[in-house]
């Protein structure tokens, strides 16, 4: 196999010889950042193909959310980006499945996306009542069990 040297390392100048030995015309490492070039562009074309957001605005919510999850705030999206929560009874006269700016509720996580999805609102409201003063150890003083 014959090795070739990278088109980016040429293009920039760059001295030391990292070679391209595989098919392709870049290094791992410029490869690996043209990779996340090329996500970054399709993921700001399917924000705005489906909830009518600029990418740009993505990510100025995202930096406004201070670049977590707005519900758990423990995921960064580093690994999959957040979701955005939309309202899918906006009626604003398009497929529930998409948004549109005013349907926009927050970024969210996949797990906070999915909890929001199955439960309602008196469902969350009961998730809070469990944490915040759980039902079963006010039973449990009922019947003398607890110490």
């Amino acid at each position: 196999m014959t090795t070739k040297i990278c088109k980016v390392c040429i293009a920039e100048g760059i001295t030391t010889r990292r070679v391209a030995d595989y098919p392709g015309p870049r290094c791992h490492t410029h490869w690996r950042a043209e990779k996340k070039r090329r996500s970054l562009v399709r993921h700001g074309q399917h924000v705005e193909a489906d909830f009518g957001i600029p990418a740009r605005v993505y990510w100025a919510l995202y930096e406004h959310q201070g670049g977590r999850c707005f519900v758990c705030r423990k995921s960064t999206g580093a690994a999959r980006r957040l979701a955005v929560d939309h309202d899918h009874r906006c009626g604003a006269g398009h497929p529930p499945e998409n948004g549109c700016p005013r349907c926009c509720r927050a970024l969210i996580c996949g797990p906070c996306n999915q909890m929001i999805g199955w439960l309602d609102v008196e469902a969350l409201k009961r998730a809070i009542e469990v944490l915040e003063d759980p039902p079963a150890q006010k039973f449990l003083r009922t019947l003398n069990e607890l110490p």
